[in-house]
């Protein structure tokens, strides 16, 4: 993850070095090496991810041309989950440092949280809002469940104790699901149970003062831009707890007129996402080498 990127770019090495001097991770050993176990660790992960995606940032502003950048300016950012706070960063709202730290904390609080209480994540396929909301409440037992995710048309993710999580398994069909898949995370992410890991972060969102985004960056939380500098960190902390509103951002963004759209980072998962959101939208991954030299030649 990012491999290339960093030995190819000094720019994305030296993003790379700055990551490990803030964090104390061994962050290239991780993303190159793993083992992905270890990588997988929600504390681990996080940074990792939003280092190889501010690498990716920082190759396209060095190899694009002033030109070549003005074809491309975003008018609109947004991230999924911590995907966010890439999209604050890029949009020059937090600088890298003070970005690297709230990622470290939050990855940390979020596995501390999820080693406190076991819980678990399912994603169901081929229901809607309504559907996923009814699934909750049927497989609940006295159990937290809630919906996490509202990724795409028919694709919503629970977030709840294992046992509830393992009965919306075994009762999804009946709700109109055409499969389950138990994701491999920690815990109940964008849940109650994440509630400590607020706690701790909103400590650390005590020290951040937040700029006026360059541009509108969406919030999870609701869907739309944040439209107060002074409330980033609020809607940044209700994220933790609350659904993220992917399917509703993109659909707002497209109603609103966006016709291109960029994939910054590892993998090609908001890709996917889209292809089921919008399938003829303009979509553009950008996660290898290869892939912003030839954003770099096309323009």
């Amino acid at each position: 993850m990012g491999r290339e990127l960093c030995e190819a770019f000094t720019p994305a090495a030296e993003i790379f070095d700055r990551a490990e001097a803030v964090t104390a991770l061994p962050i290239r050993k991780l993303c190159f090496d793993g083992p992905q176990d270890v990588l997988d660790r929600t504390d681990h992960a996080q940074p990792c991810i939003f280092t190889v995606s501010a690498a990716t940032l920082a190759v396209m502003d060095s190899i694009l041309t002033p030109e070549q950048k003005q074809d491309i300016a975003p008018a609109v950012m947004a991230g999924l989950s911590l995907g966010e706070y890439t999209a604050l960063y890029a949009a020059q709202a937090v600088d890298l440092e003070t970005a690297l730290e709230l990622v470290t904390k939050r990855g940390r609080a979020m596995q501390d949280a999820a080693e406190q209480q076991p819980s678990s994540m399912l994603c169901v396929l081929g229901v809607d809002e309504n559907q996923a909301a009814e699934l909750c409440q049927a497989a609940a037992n006295g159990q937290p469940l809630t919906c996490a995710n509202f990724n795409c048309p028919g694709q919503v993710v629970l977030s709840g104790g294992v046992e509830a999580c393992l009965r919306a398994a075994e009762l999804a069909e009946q709700f109109g699901a055409s499969g389950t898949v138990p994701l491999n995370v920690a815990g109940a992410f964008h849940s109650d149970y994440m509630a400590p890991a607020a706690e701790k972060l909103s400590e650390a969102l005590q020290d951040v003062s937040f700029a006026d985004p360059s541009v509108p960056v969406v919030s999870n939380v609701d869907g739309k831009p944040h439209t107060a500098v002074d409330q980033i960190g609020d809607k940044l902390l209700a994220q933790l707890v609350s659904p993220v509103r992917w399917r509703q951002s993109m659909e707002a963004l497209i109603a609103d007129g966006v016709e291109r759209f960029f994939e910054i980072g590892p993998g090609r998962v908001l890709a996917g996402l889209m292809r089921r959101i919008h399938r003829r939208a303009n979509f553009t991954s950008l996660n290898s080498e290869k892939a912003v030299e030839k954003l770099a030649e096309s323009h």
